[in-house]
């Protein structure tokens, strides 16, 4: 285990130096199938493979939403172990941003502002400015990211585009509960009744992929389908449907290419997302 970029730095440019190559699972701990998955993937593909565990306060609007951020380091540690990671970086906030909230950052641009970016201001420049930090940590990789949070990697991939990053971003697909419901960390807030009703998510999803694939192009007809479904749980409070385009993540009204579904929505006080790639007839 490492705390600090230095340490960290110092053992994967010492991995580079022997000709091995380096993975990155940045996370932000509270392990579950989903990170689990991304170790896996990075584990065949890579010599060294280094998960990070940091939970990043840039990237919080609310407060208390980042004090109950759960936090288990010890079962975190465990877990990469099992899954065969050869090192944890696991840095406090001071040794992220030594001098206090920093005052450069990285704009996500407008790719930043647009539904979850608008949900939740500033959140983008959080991830982007952490994320940035992390790869200057590790050096040249690949970067292991789920595709559930499909607009972080969305940005994510225009960041490493658009400065030149040696960095190879890699997508991996959303775990799911046998109804469903994807793996997240904030799943544990839920009561039983909100879980049950959660899964009204994957079905919301599931509807536009099935007018989809019936050849329904206009993304008004999936939108409407999709609120629909998650109106009628009365547990669940919308936070936006919308269908983009997979590359822009730009709201699209009629579907000319690779398009996206996506959907948030608040049940109590945890928030959940998901989204799926819709399919082409």
């Amino acid at each position: 285990m490492t705390r600090t970029v230095e340490a960290t730095l110092r053992a994967c440019e010492a991995a580079r130096a022997g000709g091995r190559s380096v993975g990155l699972v940045p996370t932000m701990g509270a392990f579950h199938g989903g990170h689990r998955s991304l170790m896996r993937r990075a584990r065949p593909e890579r010599d060294l493979v280094v998960v990070s565990v940091f939970v990043n306060p840039l990237q919080f609007g609310d407060p208390s939403d980042l004090e109950r951020y759960p936090r288990n380091e010890a079962a975190d540690r465990r877990i990469a172990e099992a899954e065969g990671a050869d090192l944890l970086f696991a840095p406090d906030v001071e040794a992220m941003y030594p001098n206090g909230e920093p005052g450069v950052t990285v704009d996500p641009g407008p790719l930043g502002e647009r539904l979850e970016g608008a949900a939740r201001p500033s959140h983008f420049r959080g991830v982007a400015t952490v994320v940035a930090k992390l790869f200057n940590a590790v050096g040249p990789c690949a970067a292991y990211f789920g595709e559930k949070d499909a607009q972080q990697l969305a940005v994510i991939r225009a960041m490493v585009r658009d400065l030149s990053l040696p960095v190879d971003v890699r997508c991996c697909p959303v775990v799911r509960q046998p109804d469903g419901l994807a793996l997240s960390s904030r799943n544990r807030f839920l009561t039983s009744e909100q879980r049950e009703a959660a899964t009204c998510l994957f079905l919301a999803l599931s509807s536009a992929a099935e007018l989809a694939r019936a050849g329904e192009r206009d993304a008004t007809v999936l939108v409407a389908a999709m609120a629909r479904e998650i109106g009628a749980t009365p547990q669940a409070r919308i936070d936006y449907v919308a269908v983009v385009d997979d590359a822009t993540f730009e709201e699209v009204r009629t579907i000319a290419g690779p398009a996206r579904a996506l959907v948030a929505a608040g049940f109590g006080n945890v928030r959940l997302i998901d989204t799926l790639l819709l399919p082409t007839p």
